[in-house]
């Protein structure tokens, strides 16, 4: 099956957070205090996905307050951090939503996410992911993680869905025109 079916079916999408949602880097103040960069082209197609109804989530192998914050900002309600086995975090997750692994996907970039990616119905990958990633992902974006990957999945899973047209109608209304 390939890629576009694959995100048709979609009802939930999960995503890593080093290397997806940001460039991979790990940055450390002097004091030893984690923070990381966001992209927010990538936050933005985040919340299309959301208003389109599909339910997101976050699972990543790190704890950070960084990214609790990112999630709260975001509205992800579905954030597992310190993870070891996201392969059977998802799993519950799609229990307790009443969701197959089919309706799932996740995004990853290192060889650490192919368990969850395997099992998903689809899966995506920044350019810059493993190549053992890349080569087992449904889709591979041509943008790098930390820098619109997170985007450009989101928008195929939108347009997959036919839904791009509805997600973009409010920004290409003419100033003081009327919806139609």
């Amino acid at each position: 099956m390939d890629a576009k079916n694959r995100a048709a079916r979609l009802k939930l999408m999960a995503f890593d957070i080093d290397g997806v949602m940001t460039d991979g880097r790990l940055y450390f103040t002097e004091e030893g205090k984690e923070f990381k960069a966001f992209n927010t082209l990538d936050g933005h197609g985040l919340k299309m996905l959301q208003k389109a109804g599909i339910e997101l989530a976050i699972i990543t192998g790190r704890t950070s307050g960084a990214v609790t914050a990112r999630a709260t900002n975001l509205g992800i309600a579905h954030l597992f951090q310190g993870v070891e086995d996201k392969r059977e975090c998802l799993g519950r997750l799609l229990t307790t939503l009443g969701m197959s692994w089919d309706e799932a996907g996740y995004m990853g970039d290192d060889v650490v996410d192919l368990p969850v990616m395997l099992a998903c119905g689809f899966c995506a990958a920044p350019a810059n992911a493993h190549e053992a990633v890349r080569s087992r992902a449904s889709l591979v974006t041509r943008e790098q993680g930390g820098a619109g990957a997170v985007r450009a999945a989101c928008e195929f899973i939108l347009a997959a869905q036919g839904r791009w047209d509805q997600a973009m109608a409010p920004y290409l209304q003419a100033p003081g025109a009327l919806p139609a």
